[in-house]
């Protein structure tokens, strides 16, 4: 089971001069959820290298088990600081791909050529594909089948419009991802505010938040170990 996580490499939100990047806890519970299951996992982000952690995720107030266990894994943080670059990665290397969220993928993600084609790729080839919080954002110029985009009439869920004004960025942000995934066609739903929500709908796993993360990655193991 080999599975390659894709990281943001974008630090800025926006032109408010803070730093974003990747939602720790999003990266730290699927990594973990799928090495005690066996995985091998393979990271990559655009830029390679270390990719950008929003500096609040990794406040004390929000530590979880988790990112606990990473700060004291080594090997896991040398993983993290030498991504590969996203260009150079094959599709045919792994079994599924996992987006996780953080601000930071809403200006790298949805237009990266690179992301795009390694998604068409594990589509075409019926591969699981799991975006978590703001991840679902790099499925919105995928096309699938006709040429048409790939989440049109499928179910998935991300980042609510409610979820992105509770936390002050409804106006930061390029767009709200909760419209964006309605413009193409998906059939977008939600739970409540930072409750795990995750919808799977065929090969295709997304997850409302960063409490969704963990139980998106269950799913895909679920998905996995029926196939």
């Amino acid at each position: 089971m080999k599975i390659l996580i894709v990281l943001t490499s974008h630090d800025k939100l926006g032109n408010t001069g803070k730093k974003t990047g990747f939602w720790l806890e999003e990266f730290t519970t699927p990594y973990y959820v799928l090495k005690d299951a066996g995985a091998e996992i393979a990271l990559a982000s655009p830029k390679g290298g270390e990719p950008p952690v929003d500096p609040i995720s990794d406040l004390p107030e929000n530590l979880t088990l988790s990112t606990q266990r990473f700060h004291e894994d080594r090997a896991a943080q040398s993983e993290l600081a030498n991504t590969r670059q996203l260009a150079d990665v094959s599709e045919s290397d792994f079994d599924t791909i996992f987006y996780p969220g953080g601000h930071g993928p809403m200006w790298d993600m949805p237009d990266n050529t690179a992301s795009i084609a390694l998604i068409e790729a594990f589509a075409k080839r019926g591969k699981p594909i799991v975006a978590v919080c703001h991840a679902p954002i790099a499925l919105v110029n995928v096309r699938g089948k006709d040429c048409d985009y790939l989440i049109r009439g499928k179910r998935v869920t991300g980042f609510s419009n409610d979820e992105e004004d509770a936390v002050g960025c409804g106006e930061i942000v390029p767009y709200l991802l909760e419209d964006r995934l309605k413009e193409r066609g998906a059939i977008y739903s939600r739970t409540d505010n930072w409750a795990p929500y995750v919808q799977v709908d065929g090969r295709l796993i997304t997850g409302q938040n960063p409490a969704s993360a963990g139980p998106a990655a269950e799913a895909l193991l679920k998905l996995l170990n029926a196939s």
